[in-house]
């Protein structure tokens, strides 16, 4: 049973802050894998395509197991499942200080940390919407601008304990950090206000033009037959292609243009930083104009982004980039939650986001590996940028094309 008794601090708010901290951890230790990239490859000797190949195994493991991850939270809540993922989490990075073969580099960061890493978005995702109502876009971005701070904080971090300790231990002290912060925070989750006698925050009194959505929407089997998914999941594809082979291939690509690692680090901080107000702007404005504007918005400075990539030589222009680049992933990232729930309601809100959220990972699994192997072969990664760009381009066409369902009911 809920109450109209407001508490003096409304949970949904802790369950906001909660999230965000486990996004801080869970994807800024990930965003790390640029930054101990030379020095694997240096240890080993391996190729960079094969180096982004466990990389690109563990987006599309954690992308493929996050449809069955958002079924699970669906039923049994966030607590539950993220803790088993957290602790698949911390003994990847735990596993990884140990490696010696490449197949190890597979099973630990490949195999592992995709098993733990599909526990962290979906179950947050599908989380915060359950909790409100106003404000439904600005909470959710804030959420997502942990992934943001983690990248603005974390790779600069890594690169200062690889250079203080070397690249095994400091993976060791990446998997204690996740073990115990993550771990911890998710104790506080709870899936929906109706656990603890509470309604959606603003429920009935939704400000004019915000998504005010029902409990009801479309089941999984149902939503997999509109066009409005598949146009999703190609647009998110695209996505997913550009942001990891940039997240992999951007320090390396730096520090080949003769920059300092420490500066091509704060490549992917100062992304990781411009990322959060891209999250908390576009994540605010969704609530006043629509999805498809802001997505929209956000493929065209991706696009931007990426050509004025293929010319840039020195720091400042990288700098450049990543603001707008940052940006442009930091929007995309709020998005995605608030468009599934805005055309396929709430009801299975997190086995939807998983399956759409799995687009993302066949690009995020395309992208390192395609970039890396275009390097192997070109010497260079112009030909790599030039298809992420015109990947976004294609984004932006079906954004401007994807409209909204006319009706659905609950089944």
């Amino acid at each position: 049973m809920t109450t109209d008794k407001k508490p003096k601090l409304f949970y949904g708010y802790i369950v906001t802050l909660d999230a965000f901290l486990i996004m801080v951890i869970a994807y800024g230790t990930f965003y790390c894998f640029g930054v101990f990239f030379k020095p694997v490859l240096i240890e080993f000797g391996w190729t960079r395509a094969a180096t982004s190949g466990a990389y690109s195994l563990c987006c599309l493991l954690y992308g493929f197991l996050a449809i069955g991850v958002g079924r699970l939270n669906d039923r049994f809540g966030p607590r539950i499942v993220m803790t088993g993922c957290g602790l698949f989490l911390a003994s990847g990075y735990l596993l990884m200080s140990q490696i010696n073969a490449i197949w190890q580099l597979y099973l630990f960061y490949g195999v592992i940390l995709g098993i733990g890493l599909s526990g962290m978005y979906v179950p947050l995702a599908s989380t915060i919407p359950r909790w409100f109502v106003k404000r439904r876009g600005l909470m959710t971005g804030i959420v997502l601008a942990g992934v943001g701070v983690g990248t603005m904080v974390m790779p600069p971090l890594a690169n200062w304990l690889n250079s203080s300790y070397g690249w095994r231990a400091s993976y060791t002290i990446i998997g204690i950090i996740v073990l115990v912060l993550v771990i911890l925070a998710v104790q506080f989750l709870k899936r929906a206000p109706s656990q603890i006698g509470l309604s959606p925050y603003g429920e009935g009194e939704a400000e004019q033009g915000s998504l005010n959505l029902e409990a009801g929407g479309f089941s999984l089997q149902r939503a997999i037959h509109t066009r409005q998914f598949w146009m999703l999941c190609v647009m998110f594809l695209c996505f997913g292609v550009s942001v990891q082979a940039i997240a992999v291939h951007i320090v390396p690509h730096a520090t080949d243009l003769e920059i300092s690692v420490a500066s091509a680090a704060n490549i992917l901080a100062v992304i990781g930083g411009v990322s959060i107000a891209g999250r908390i702007i576009v994540g605010s404005a969704s609530d006043r104009i629509s999805n498809k504007l802001a997505v929209t918005t956000c493929s065209i400075l991706m696009s931007a982004a990426l050509l004025w990539l293929l010319a840039t030589k020195e720091l400042w222009m990288f700098y450049l980039f990543a603001v707008i680049f940052g940006f442009a992933y930091g929007g995309w990232t709020a998005l995605l939650s608030l468009i599934v729930a805005e055309l396929f309601g709430l009801s299975s809100l997190g086995v939807i986001l998983g399956a759409v959220n799995f687009g993302i990972s066949i690009g995020e699994a395309i992208g390192p590996a395609l970039a890396g192997g275009i390097f192997d072969i070109t010497a260079s990664y112009q030909t790599a940028f030039l298809i992420c760009a015109g990947l976004s381009i294609i984004a932006i066409i079906l954004a401007l094309f994807l409209k909204p369902i006319a009706h659905y009911n609950s089944d």
